[in-house]
């Protein structure tokens, strides 16, 4: 029996986290034209909202999900929020020697780079996870401080480019092919 619950939660698991998408849609008219890639400085958090040095804390620009992280010097990083493999938030981890750790399957993420430092899930059910999946870090953001913000820089086109993928009409899930509700 519990073999069947671990295999059940781990099958789920493979499910959530492919990297490749199952099908493309690159080749339908449908799709929705896609802007040019624009980098810029957008606001994620407050000051006010910086962590404790050692900490991180969650914020968004752009879309996007993004961690930003003070090491124990006092020095701002920004990545990615999804950690690998099965997207947990990265802002939960703990900050020390120019890495940043997952609080659950126990990857070290350089802060500097976003590539994995040491071992590929070394502890709890990251040892059966990571064997399912080659080890890859985080993105790696820009980051500023300016007056009363920490900007980000990403490409404020992201999101919409990514969204351009997807079919929008009349069977779209939200109801008009304008994306509003009947």
């Amino acid at each position: 029996m519990k073999l069947a619950i671990l295999l059940s939660a781990v099958t789920g698991a493979v499910a959530f986290t492919s990297q490749t998408p199952a099908f493309s849609r690159q080749g339908t008219s449908l799709s929705a034209a896609k802007g040019k890639p624009k980098l810029q400085y957008v606001p994620c958090i407050s000051t006010a909202d910086l962590p404790t040095k050692g900490s991180a804390t969650s914020g968004i620009a752009g879309g996007l999900a993004i961690c930003i992280a003070v090491d124990e010097k006092g020095s701002v990083f920004a990545l990615g929020d999804k950690c690998p493999p099965v997207n947990q938030p990265l802002s939960f981890g703990k900050v020390s020697g120019g890495i940043i750790k997952d609080p659950v399957l126990g990857t070290e993420f350089s802060l500097k780079t976003g590539e994995v430092v040491g071992e590929w899930c070394p502890q709890g059910i990251g040892k059966l996870l990571g064997g399912l999946f080659d080890p890859y870090g985080v993105p790696v953001y820009p980051v500023r401080t300016k007056g009363a913000n920490v900007e980000v820089q990403v490409d404020v086109n992201y999101k919409a480019n990514f969204e351009a993928e997807y079919w929008s009409g009349v069977l779209d899930a939200q109801g008009k092919a304008d994306g509003k509700y009947y």
